[in-house]
Parts: C-alpha cells; sequence; structure tokens
C-alpha cells in the first residue's frame, strides 16, 4: 500500500521539478515562480500524509485519525497543489503542437462536463455523503482495492472542486464569479450538513465519542480550509473588478 501511493508521489515531485527546470532555461519565459513550487511539494506532502506513515495507520483504527486525513487529502492537499498551476507549468514545457492539443482538450466538452461547478459539487460532495452514510466507510476497511479507489476518488473530487472554484489554470469553460459563490455556498452547507448529522449517527463500527470528535474535526478543519479559497476567490473577484473598466456615466464624474 506504501508503495502504492507513495511511487505515484514520487513522480510528482520529480516530474514538477523537472519541468520547473526546463521552462527555466527558456529564456524567453519568465523564471516560475518559487512559491508555485513549494505550494506543489506543500500540497503532495498533505496527501502522502493522509496515504503513507503514522496518520494512515491511525486512520484505519480511528475515526478522528481518519478525518485528519480527509482533510489533507480531499483538501488542504488539491487546495495547494491548484494552486501551484501545474498544468500552466506543463503547458509552459511542451511544444507547440502538444501544447495546442492539450489546450484543445481542456477546451473540450468532456473537460467542460467535469469541470463545472455543479458536476464537481456534486462528485465531491455527493461522494462524501455516500461514503459515511452508508456501509461503504466499514466495507473500505476490509477490502483494499476498495480502499485505494475511495482514496483516489476523495483526492480527484477535492481537485476537480477545488479547480472548479478558482482559476487557476487557462480553462474556456469559465463561470461567473457570482455563479461559482452560489455552488460553493452549496458545498459549505453540505459539508456542514454532513459534519453534523455524523455528530448524531455516527457510521457504523464508530464509537460514538470518536465519531463526535471526528464530526467537529470536520466542520471546523473543514471551515479553515474553505476560509482559504473563499480568500483566493474574492481577490480574484476583487481584481477582475479592478481591471475592469468603469462605466461612462462613473468616468465621467
Amino acid at each position: 500500500m506504501n508503495l502504492f501511493f507513495g511511487l505515484p508521489a514520487c513522480v510528482a515531485l520529480l516530474a514538477y521539478s523537472w519541468a520547473v527546470y526546463k521552462t527555466n532555461r527558456v529564456q524567453r519565459l519568465r523564471k516560475w515562480p518559487v512559491h508555485r513550487t513549494i505550494l506543489w511539494f506543500a500540497g503532495v506532502f498533505c496527501c502522502l500524509a493522509a496515504l503513507v506513515g503514522p496518520l494512515a495507520a491511525l486512520s484505519r483504527h480511528s475515526f478522528t485519525w481518519h478525518m485528519t486525513g480527509h482533510l489533507l487529502l480531499g483538501m488542504l492537499g488539491p487546495l495547494l497543489m491548484v494552486l501551484a498551476a501545474p498544468m500552466t507549468l506543463v503547458l509552459r514545457t511542451l511544444d507547440v503542437n502538444r501544447a495546442r492539443r492539450m489546450t484543445r482538450f481542456l477546451s473540450s466538452r468532456v473537460a467542460g462536463f467535469f469541470i463545472h461547478p455543479i458536476t464537481a459539487f456534486l462528485i465531491n460532495i455527493g461522494g462524501l455523503w455516500i461514503l459515511y452514510t452508508t456501509g461503504l466507510f466499514q466495507v473500505m476497511h476490509s477490502n483494499w482495492l476498495l480502499h485505494i479507489f475511495v482514496h483516489i476518488h476523495v483526492f480527484a473530487a477535492g481537485y476537480l472542486f477545488t479547480i472548479s472554484m478558482i482559476y487557476i489554470y487557462p480553462l474556456a469553460h469559465r463561470h461567473s464569479f457570482r455563479f461559482r459563490t452560489a455552488v460553493f455556498i452549496m458545498a459549505l452547507a453540505g459539508h456542514g450538513i454532513l459534519s453534523k448529522y455524523l455528530y448524531a449517527y455516527p457510521p457504523a463500527g464508530v464509537e460514538i465519542e470518536d465519531a463526535r470528535l471526528g464530526a467537529m474535526l470536520m466542520y471546523y478543519g473543514g471551515d479553515a480550509v474553505d476560509l482559504l479559497v473563499i480568500i483566493v476567490l474574492f481577490h480574484q473577484w476583487y481584481r477582475a473588478g479592478r481591471r475592469r473598466p468603469l462605466p461612462a456615466a462613473v468616468a465621467e464624474q
């Protein structure tokens, strides 16, 4: 299990480092920001901590530690990795033809469907409700294949939802700040209601005190990460408003 999750993490770190090295060698391009590289490493290590090592072992026997891993793998890790702008880095390292093909894929209907805020919201929050309110949570601890699938889904859903809220990537399918904010509020409600539900009705096989502590961690820890998303989203909204030209009637005053 450690090798299954550890190997992709090492590949992600090495691939990003190689891409930074390659793009920095091109004189006509600006140097890749160091803070984005730091964000990528931090995001990968957050996800890796939830999957490999002491936390991963503890999460098999404690709902509280499991929820700590959920926050790292499904929320904080994806946010840091999105802010590292890996797709922008990839486009900088590809030749013109491959970069165009990648851009066409990002502009396709398939990509637009999965990156749509509503779709990402349903995959992310809906997946959590299915995991914790059915027998899936208990079964995944006795089935290693399901265990791997659930953790991959948690990360992928968190990543998709993050890129659907804050536009770091060069996406063609863009939605207004008001629409994304409305969807984000629904996600906040869905995540908060689920944590309160788990506080009152623990998953099967979880002791009530452990479930309550994990539910509180999910509620308050999730709000802390969501606050970071809100700051980035509203900062982008503010910057977009500053770039927008003033109406003629206002400009003449």
